[in-house]
């Protein structure tokens, strides 16, 4: 599958879509959205879903429900039994910007959470409230005063998201680019089918 896959759906949750793009003829560095010299947080924990496997029939890729920590649908690529070189390659460096994209947003998302509470937390002590009010329920602060959580927090991370565009950028324009190859290798194949026949 490069241009327009065939997609099935399974668990009755997952459903069709678009695969991600990809990479570069080379590895691309996981860590390379966090800009150069700055390690990446450790990945949260694995959604239970990716354990699943497509019925050996299939020959389509299938695409499921977002994960719970990146909110990115995974998707389970399908790989034909005579998958040429090209074709090979086009699929690993899709199955790696997949990876590659989990991390980053299961991260950023994280991170978000944790630090969006603490705020909340520390503005609620400083105004002598408690998280939850005499009714048990949360007790939350005003829209501009979380304006400045979601202004300060995007400040403070505009240079990993500029890393992060750059590299997802690169990686389009790659997958764009192999895709065509891809495309014209299959239309020869079939031409070369035709002319045997005939």
């Amino acid at each position: 599958m490069a241009t327009a896959a065939r997609i099935r759906v399974f668990g009755g949750r997952w459903r069709g879509g678009r695969a991600a793009a990809v990479s570069s003829r080379g590895r691309f560095s996981s860590a390379s959205a966090e800009g150069p010299g700055k390690k990446a947080p450790p990945p949260p924990p694995e959604n239970r879903t990716s354990g699943f496997r497509p019925p050996l029939h299939s020959c389509h890729d299938w695409i499921g429900p977002p994960d719970q920590h990146s909110n990115i649908r995974p998707i389970i690529f399908y790989i034909p039994k005579h998958e040429s070189p090209l074709e090979r390659r086009l699929r690993e460096l899709r199955q790696e910007t997949q990876a590659w994209n989990q991390q980053f947003w299961a991260n950023q998302n994280v991170l978000f959470r944790k630090e969006k509470e603490e705020f909340i937390r520390s503005r609620l002590k400083a105004k002598g409230l408690e998280l939850r009010d005499e009714q048990g329920q949360k007790v939350t602060l005003d829209a501009e005063e979380m304006a400045e959580f979601y202004k300060a927090f995007l400040s403070k991370n505009y240079k990993k998201q500029l890393f992060y565009n750059r590299d997802w950028y690169k990686r389009n324009f790659t997958i764009t680019f192999i895709t065509g190859r891809v495309a014209l290798e299959r239309a020869w194949r079939r031409l070369g089918f035709k002319k045997d026949k005939n």
